[in-house]
């Protein structure tokens, strides 16, 4: 599976969106696009990616940009993968 549909299958589970996200692109905007995404969502959004991919984030690590897009969501996935 690759690290966006990873990303996307856990978008889709935290934010109870009941397979929304198969639509999603590269530039599916969502900070700011979808009401599910508010602050909560966003900690227990990069809970489930530490989980599923094994890594840990610090609180310097994360802001608005991350959750800007699905891709810039999936940049910061694959930079900490490859850190």
């Amino acid at each position: 599976m690759t690290t966006q549909k990873e990303v996307l299958s856990i978008l889709d589970e935290v934010l109870s969106l009941k397979g929304r996200s198969s639509g999603f692109s590269s530039s599916t905007p969502l900070l700011g696009a979808m009401p599910e995404l508010d602050s909560m969502a966003v900690v227990a959004l990069l809970t489930s990616l530490e989980d599923r991919f094994g890594f840990s984030v610090d609180d310097d690590e994360v802001d608005g940009a991350t959750f800007a897009t699905v891709g810039s969501l999936v940049d910061f996935v694959e930079q900490k993968l490859g850190a």
